[in-house]
């Protein structure tokens, strides 16, 4: 028989997994949501500091994965039990990437202060990280309920961001080609909207993530693409 001891002592390491997991979305989606506004206000000083809190986001990743491989050193956990830690894992990482997209986008802002961004592609820039944010919101309240239909549905709706990025990038060359004195600032925004866009992937990742712990399967089918940017010599970084 398992004493109440260790099982008390099982549900604390859990518990610590949960609570880092939801601390590190919360930084997350305000690292993202602050380096889109610095971008489109040209703050260096919020900039500045998306960047500084990527090392407590760093941090906080290694922290959930030396609990969790201690704990399965300790606990031997089984099953479902096995799931939710591996879980754990997954989504740290897709968090933790999340963050460096936003650090990266707010690497940018120095660079187009200078030329400042066009009020145009400033909104759909605004539009795309609004549709990703709301995105990965949805699917950490999913990771607290562990509602595999809701965590499909995100999964269903990733083709929504690739949509608004496909039209921003197009919008984008076009201001290139009418003006070269607009290519410096452009690729910089090209860059800046592909991180945006690879957040809306991440969180689709915790969304299967989430699938996987609650049911112990992978979702059926092809997770829906709509990304033909990607086609034309998307950018990378």
């Amino acid at each position: 028989m398992v004493s109440t001891h260790i099982l008390s002592a099982y549900d604390e390491d859990l518990k610590f997994l949960t609570r880092r997991i939801s601390e590190m979305g919360g930084l997350a989606e305000q690292m993202v949501s602050d380096s889109v506004r610095a971008l489109v206000n040209g703050d260096a000083a919020l900039a500045q500091k998306v960047i500084s809190d990527d090392v407590i986001l760093d941090h906080a990743e290694r922290e959930v994965g030396d609990k969790a491989i201690v704990t399965i050193a300790r606990r031997q956990p089984m099953a479902a039990d096995l799931r939710e830690i591996m879980g754990s894992i997954r989504i740290a990482s897709d968090l933790e990437r999340v963050g460096d997209l936003g650090k990266n986008t707010a690497k940018r802002v120095i660079a187009v202060q200078g030329t400042g961004v066009p009020r145009r592609l400033a909104r759909g820039i605004e539009h795309l990280s609004e549709l990703a944010l709301v995105q990965l919101k949805e699917v950490l309240d999913v990771y607290t309920t562990r509602s595999p239909d809701k965590a499909v549905s995100i999964r269903e709706r990733d083709e929504e961001i690739d949509a608004m990025y496909t039209s921003l990038f197009r919008e984008m060359l076009t201001y290139m080609m009418e003006d070269p004195r607009n290519i410096t600032t452009c690729t910089h925004l090209l860059f800046c909207a592909k991180n945006i866009e690879r957040i809306g992937d991440h969180a689709t990742n915790i969304a299967e993530t989430i699938y996987y712990m609650a049911t112990g399967a992978q979702p059926e089918g092809e997770r829906p693409k709509d990304d033909t940017a990607n086609t034309v010599g998307a950018v990378t970084e």
